[in-house]
């Protein structure tokens, strides 16, 4: 009579699967060593029970069998990367080509553009390359005259602004010259020689012959009054002529 079969599940009473996996683990150990000895095969089993303890057997050195696997294990993650990285190029390989032959139409409108070969276009497409030529040339006018009236816009802004500052400059100076005449003082006088002198008014004096500007100058009333003797002594000798003459 045969064994009955086992479902494979976890076992609920303790003692039993403490039971179970001391046996198992043997018979695994043990089937282990036969496949190295059997099979001329490096052989390495670690185990660790559900309390933690390890079980381990090796068919040589753990340590040398260990970076063997992992010196494996790596090239063999390098080989499946490679084999990605080719597949993902095949796969991308149609959408690659359908870009470069759209740059290439895309190059190719754009010598045309430029007038450049023509040759292979039919009429119907000339006319076609044309109309798109007229077009753009309106697009580049109407924007260009957009750019002169802007730059036209700006330029009378700017002197509206220069006139407003002007008109402002004119009013300053009118009111400096309606100050200085009130105060008995004319604007500068510039002479032959370039140089600006101040002209003195003497009409209004005051009782002792000193105006307003001469006092306010630091002036002498005198330079007033100086030009004024020459008159006096023509005055004075032409009546003295007069009366030898008589």
């Amino acid at each position: 009579m045969g064994r009955g079969k086992i479902e494979i599940k976890k076992i609920e009473n303790i003692n039993n699967r403490q039971v179970t996996f001391s046996k198992r683990r043997a018979g695994l150990l043990k089937k282990a060593k036969e496949l190295a000895i059997l099979c001329d095969a490096e052989v390495a089993v670690i185990i660790f029970s559900s309390t933690g303890k390890p079980y381990e057997f090796a068919s040589s050195r753990m340590e040398q069998i260990l970076h063997r696997y992992n010196s494996n294990s790596q090239a063999s993650k390098l080989i499946l990367t490679d084999e990605n990285a080719t597949a993902n190029q095949h796969e991308s390989q149609p959408h690659v080509n359908a870009l470069k032959s759209e740059v290439a139409k895309l190059q190719l409108m754009q010598r045309q553009m430029m007038g450049k070969e023509l040759g292979s276009l039919s009429f119907k497409e000339l006319q076609k390359l044309e109309h798109q030529l007229n077009e753009a040339i309106l697009t580049v006018k109407d924007r260009k005259e957009q750019v002169l009236l802007e730059q036209l816009e700006k330029s009378i802004l700017q002197e509206q602004k220069t006139l407003l500052e002007n008109e402002a400059l004119r009013e300053q100076i009118e009111e400096l010259k309606g100050l200085g005449q009130s105060n008995g003082v004319g604007i500068g006088r510039k002479s032959s020689g370039g140089s600006w002198s101040t002209v003195c008014d003497c009409s209004r004096s005051d009782k002792d012959g000193n105006s307003d500007t001469s006092l306010r100058l630091g002036l002498s009333v005198d330079i007033c009054n100086k030009r004024k003797v020459p008159k006096v002594e023509a005055n004075t000798n032409d009546s003295e002529s007069l009366m030898v003459l008589d």
